[in-house]
């Protein structure tokens, strides 16, 4: 079968929220507020990419994610680039990339351990519709206030180097191995397709993320690659699946794509060259 709809797993999480996004159901106010929705294919396979959305009211710890030789040093098969699509934001809402100046090993160490890494690092404001592609080793912290997509390589493997004196526990000794502590650059703008239907966000070294308007296309993937479609509006069809905001399909070989009118989709897949 070309495409499969994803099943949804729900993550409760201290910094979450009641309130989610249109295609959630909110959870019960009595109940613990919910962080993230993971999207993951049913059975025991081990896909190179996961999706999820995060729903943030309070900032996320400081961390960092190893690359995929630190992270198999590890036991781990991965490491972890990840992106975000900021879907909503409240007006101050930040996100941490990278520190303001370079940061020695031992200057981030001390700096996490008395908290002033939370003033080292460069906050900068999102907004809806901002796109950040974020590289293993990169010092970062998700702020509150927000409801993003997250594409990321697929492993659950993060160090906390701070955590704004909650008991949770730190990871220092790996964290700081491998953090690349330095002032964050973006990935160079990739250069676009010609037919102009399509707009590339990201051409990382692990994944590549497209922008699809509404309308009906095929889709051809090579052969052994997987292509995840995320519906950020609206609803259609994707090799004779439905689906719509809030859910993700996970697409191989050929399919046709049917997008309804003000439908807006990410479509993601692993590897460095484009379709």
């Amino acid at each position: 079968m070309p495409a499969t709809l994803l099943a949804t797993r729900r993550v409760e999480k201290p910094w979450g929220r009641h309130d989610l996004w249109p295609g959630f159901d909110n959870p019960a106010p009595a109940a613990e507020p919910i962080g993230e929705v993971w999207f993951q294919a049913p059975g025991e396979g081990d896909p190179e990419l996961l999706v999820k959305y995060l729903f943030t009211s309070q900032k996320l710890s400081v961390q960092v994610h190893p690359d995929d030789a630190e992270a198999r040093k590890a036991g781990y098969k991965r490491g972890k680039d990840e992106a975000w699509l900021i879907l909503a934001a409240e007006p101050d809402a930040t996100i941490a990339l990278g520190t303001k100046r370079p940061l020695s090993k031992d200057e981030l160490r001390a700096a996490s351990l008395d908290g002033s890494v939370e003033q080292l690092l460069d906050w900068k404001p999102v907004k809806p519709g901002d796109f950040i592609y974020s590289p293993a080793g990169t010092v970062h912290a998700i702020g509150g206030g927000l409801t993003l997509i997250e594409i990321q390589q697929n492993v659950d493997l993060t160090y906390r180097l701070y955590d704004y004196g909650s008991d949770r526990e730190l990871h220092l000794d790996a964290g700081v191995d491998v953090s690349d502590a330095r002032p964050f650059e973006p990935l160079p703008t990739p250069a676009q397709p010609a037919d102009g239907d399509r707009r590339i966000l990201a051409e990382g070294p692990k994944f590549v993320i497209e922008h699809w308007p509404a309308g009906t296309r095929d889709i051809a993937l090579p052969e052994g690659v997987t292509g995840w479609l995320v519906p950020v509006r609206g609803e259609g069809t994707v090799g004779g699946v439905a689906w719509r905001e809030g859910e993700c399909v996970t697409v191989s070989g050929r399919a046709e794509l049917h997008a309804e009118e003000g439908s807006d989709l990410l479509f993601a897949y692993p590897g460095d060259k484009r379709l």
